[in-house]
């Protein structure tokens, strides 16, 4: 009877075991965690036998085999890892290049709009400027009482102002005809005190200028009553000119001879100087820096005052 042993089966002590959690590698790829891969080389690693020194795989053999499959396993995983990784740089990349067009062309869509702009506010001083120019031989007279009697011959009454408060001009034979003369608004609104402004249109530029001259001078009357003689203008140069009133009337007060010159540009005497101003902020800035005019002429404190 041969006395021999065969390698007996050892049991699987870990068979309730829980089988280990598993690893979530970069973009889902999943590989086993040690553990687990420890129970696999336990139950497939060679069984030796007592007395058989000649094994047909020797552990040693097993392992590296083991460690060969991971290896491959790792690299097949990390290929997989690298093409998504290349793939969701090359969106991002995609992403950043597109992006960048888009701010190109915000760029670009923004000085366009800055050109409109500028050409639109070109475009619209043009506008005002001939409207303006179109009106040089008109004049607007302010104040005149709103009576039929005046309404129905309005050129009539403006012979009589300019007899009262500039005969030379008559006495030197200008022609003082208008072509028409009419007030304006057209339509008469009963809720408001003040007469309508008269608009009258001259033959002669010369005249209309000379009687402009005359009532920068001093005031004119009609019948005794004082009226405001201007030029005519547009109403958005006339709005604009309205916006020194505050500072026009007090730069008067402290004797600094304002005048609002064409289109709306406010011009002082200062310190033996002249100087003009296109813009409210101009003039403040440069009231500030003056101790002698610092303070007198804050149009927000103006307003609230008058409010």
């Amino acid at each position: 009877m041969t006395n021999s042993t065969e390698a007996q089966k050892p049991q699987n002590t870990k068979k309730n075991k829980k089988k280990g959690a598993t690893l979530d590698t970069f973009y889902g790829a999943k590989i086993q965690n040690t553990e687990q891969i420890e129970e696999d080389i336990q139950e497939n690693s060679p069984k030796s036998s007592k007395g058989n020194r000649n094994s047909p795989q020797t552990h040693e053999e097993f392992e590296s085999e083991m460690t060969k499959k991971m290896e491959a396993l790792w690299e097949e995983k990390w290929e997989i890892m690298q093409k998504k990784f290349m793939h969701l740089q090359n969106q991002f990349d995609q992403t950043v290049k597109e992006n960048q067009a888009l701010k190109q062309e915000l760029i670009k869509q923004s000085q366009n709009t800055k050109k409109l702009e500028e050409n639109i506010k070109y475009l619209t001083d043009k506008v005002i400027d001939l409207e303006n120019r179109g009106r040089r031989e008109n004049l607007r007279i302010i104040g005149l009482p709103e009576k039929p009697e005046i309404n129905t011959k309005l050129d009539m009454v403006i012979q009589d102002i300019i007899k009262e408060n500039c005969p030379e001009i008559l006495e030197q034979g200008g022609n003082t005809s208008t072509d028409r003369a009419h007030r304006t608004p057209s339509t008469l609104n009963p809720q408001k005190t003040t007469p309508r402004n008269v608009i009258a249109k001259f033959q002669s530029y010369q005249t209309k200028e000379k009687i402009l001259q005359e009532a920068r001078k001093r005031q004119f009357r009609y019948k005794g009553m004082p009226i405001r003689v201007t030029q005519d203008l547009a109403s958005s140069t006339l709005n604009d000119r309205k916006a020194w009133n505050m500072i026009f009337r007090k730069a008067r007060e402290l004797g600094l001879q304002p005048r609002i010159s064409y289109p709306a540009k406010l011009t002082i005497y200062f310190q033996g100087k002249v100087w003009a101003f296109n813009k409210i902020e101009d003039f403040q800035l440069f009231a500030k820096k003056r101790p002698e005019l610092c303070g007198k002429f804050d149009t927000e404190n103006q307003r609230a005052r008058n409010t």
